[in-house]
């Protein structure tokens, strides 16, 4: 069994009118989803209610053999042929392991790059992130009280980073040197 962690990403549109029947299969099926061997986590982008119907569930699994255990269940293939009537077309995934999803070509249409184009481009891109990011924000932290310990200073700086990492940079980074990272 692989140790590495593994997401899958699902979009399913759903049609005008089944949000509430879609919202109860969707506790129905996370519940059952949530005792799968491996089980992590679970995520849902719910749409913008009367403008768009699409939700995204992304789910993690401590390995991909058992992501893929639970993707091909006879459970989850029961569970979504009882959603089928709520979609307007079939459910959508993709599956990525490790950190893939940060290099994620836009529409899937290309494999994630090799891992030490992965770990050059995310290097590169989180020295200057964590040199610069505990140079400025303890001292905001201090300017507004927050007493110093180490500890409180180091998450702060790690929430901060990731979530740069994640969603600012990562998806800029990765498009402007795409023709380098997928060749």
């Amino acid at each position: 069994m692989e140790t590495k962690g593994a997401s899958v990403v699902i979009t399913q549109q759903i049609k005008a009118g089944k949000q509430s029947a879609y919202e109860a299969w969707l506790a129905e099926i996370s519940t059952i989803c949530k005792k799968a061997p491996g089980f992590v986590d679970w995520q849902i982008i719910r749409p913008i209610p009367n403008l768009t119907y699409t939700y995204t569930v992304i789910m993690r699994f401590s390995s991909i053999d058992y992501l893929r255990n639970w993707m091909e269940s006879s459970e989850r293939s029961r569970l979504i042929a009882k959603a089928s009537p709520l979609f307007t077309h079939d459910d959508q995934y993709f599956i990525k392991s490790g950190l893939d999803f940060l290099f994620s070509p836009e529409h899937g249409k290309a494999n994630a790059p090799v891992r030490w184009k992965q770990y050059a481009i995310t290097l590169s891109a989180i020295y200057p992130i964590a040199t610069v990011v505990p140079l400025l924000l303890h001292p905001l932290l201090r300017y507004l009280h927050v007493p110093e310990n180490r500890y409180l200073d180091g998450f702060g700086a790690s929430l901060l980073i990731v979530f740069l990492m994640v969603y600012v940079v990562m998806p800029h980074y990765t498009k402007l040197v795409r023709h380098w990272l997928y060749r």
